[in-house]
């Protein structure tokens, strides 16, 4: 995935491998990397707690951290990943897939104390993903 023009950031979220977890399951992300109108690091330690449904369809809920060149930002990210059901296996099994061929958005909220960057605190963001084998990309674009 390329860097639209229009795209307020681009982060590559390094992930491990998901934990199961009763009905849901949970994948850890363990760093990554934040280009675009601001750049930085995304702190290990955050996490996507998925409920996946009977057709495939996840329901992402994700909550991170961006160390970027300004400052510290705390992301809270939910979302879905559905597709059709061949391309979801493909995917299940760390393919590559043209991300055109299955819907992954997210929608994110920010917040951070850092003087530079308030105004994330009043700013909503839709993503669009693409998930790789062991990092997912997301294109961010602020809402106006």
């Amino acid at each position: 995935m390329n860097l639209s023009p229009d795209a307020l950031l681009e982060l590559t979220l390094a992930v491990a491998s998901p934990v199961e977890v009763a009905d849901r399951r949970c994948i850890p992300i363990t760093g990554g990397v934040v280009i675009g109108a601001y750049n930085g690091i995304v702190l290990p330690g955050g996490a996507d707690w998925q409920q996946i449904a009977a057709d495939g369809t996840i329901e992402i809920d994700a909550h991170y951290v961006l160390e970027l060149t300004e400052g510290t930002v705390e992301v809270e990210s939910r979302g879905l990943r559905h597709g059709p059901a061949d391309v979801l296996a493909r995917l299940a099994k760390g393919e590559i897939i043209d991300p055109s061929l299955y819907y992954f958005r997210t929608a994110l909220r920010f917040k951070t104390a850092a003087p530079g960057l308030h105004h994330f605190n009043h700013r909503l963001a839709i993503s669009k993903g693409e998930r790789l084998a062991n990092t997912v990309r997301l294109a961010i674009y602020e809402v106006m």
